[in-house]
């Protein structure tokens, strides 16, 4: 574990995760703020907002710039890593980015909506041969048979990485442009339809046919929250929250679309002004 410990950990960026940090840093918490960057490829690619208080008809790349700008001009910083596992641990929290391991008294998730949906079976096979850290687990199947499903080209270098260990890798990638070539990967240009084992991973199905695997790997930039949070209470793929943005876990917090609808900018980033001040709340307690 990182020898670090921050107060607040934010996961996320958009307007949620802008907001938290903002406040964060407005209260002058060590805090630590795992984004891309300060917008979401949702907020880029809208074409007019028309509700958001004091910058009416914005566009999406407007409210970007001026998000950033914001959190510029106070000096915030994000880490461009991605959290695979959050870990509730003797009042503190374990996050898991590839092969490191940062910690923090608090956590607010400001995850989105994730548009790609878990596959059947890969929330009761996580960690029973379904990974998502590529860094992590692909010494575990040196020589083996592995399977990987990617939703990005960005991960192009893990999936590589996997195939200089694993001795044969069969290959999903759900994007456009794909350059893999090593010569123990089999393109599949499917996304699995559902992960066949019981107490362990045993072959994936595609639809038309399964491959029998020791493992697979699930490389992606966005993960639901049940999985990135084991004993989160999750209802209808939404984050149970209160009026503070409390979770069923203490110490967590979010905010955002990934709290429910209505899935607007404004709503978002009143609710990462909530979650930083009951995060701050709860530090002084």
């Amino acid at each position: 574990m990182s020898e670090q410990v921050y107060d607040i950990a934010i996961i996320g960026g958009g307007p949620a995760g802008v907001s938290a940090a903002i406040n964060a840093k407005i209260l002058n918490k060590n805090f630590i703020w795992f984004s891309s960057g300060a917008a979401s490829k949702k907020v880029e690619r809208a074409e007019l907002i028309k509700n958001y208080p004091a910058l009416p008809d914005i566009t999406g790349k407007d409210l970007a710039k001026a998000l950033k700008s914001h959190t510029d001009s106070l000096g915030i910083e994000s880490v461009n890593e991605i959290i695979t596992g959050v870990y509730p641990a003797d009042g503190s929290f374990s996050l898991l980015a590839g092969s490191k391991d940062y910690a923090a008294k608090s956590v607010i998730l400001c995850l989105g909506v994730e548009t790609q949906k878990p596959v059947d079976g890969e929330e009761c096979l996580l960690g029973r041969g379904v990974s998502y850290c590529a860094t992590c687990d692909g010494f575990l199947y040196k020589g083996k048979t592995i399977a990987v499903y990617c939703t990005d080209k960005r991960f192009e270098g893990e999936i590589e990485f996997l195939c200089s260990i694993a001795g044969k890798v069969y290959v999903a990638p759900l994007y456009k442009g794909y350059e893999i070539k090593a010569e123990n990967a089999e393109i599949i240009l499917k996304k699995p339809v559902k992960l066949v084992g019981d107490k362990r991973l045993a072959a994936v199905d595609f639809g038309d046919g399964q491959v029998e695997v020791d493992g697979l790997f699930i490389l992606k930039s966005a993960f639901s929250p049940a999985t990135l949070v084991h004993g989160l209470e999750v209802e209808d793929g939404h984050i149970v929250v209160n009026r503070k943005m409390e979770t069923n876990i203490k110490g967590l917090f979010a905010a955002g679309d990934c709290t429910g609808r209505p899935y607007q900018y404004i709503k978002a980033a009143g609710e990462g002004n909530v979650a930083a001040h009951s995060a701050i709340e709860y530090l002084s307690k």
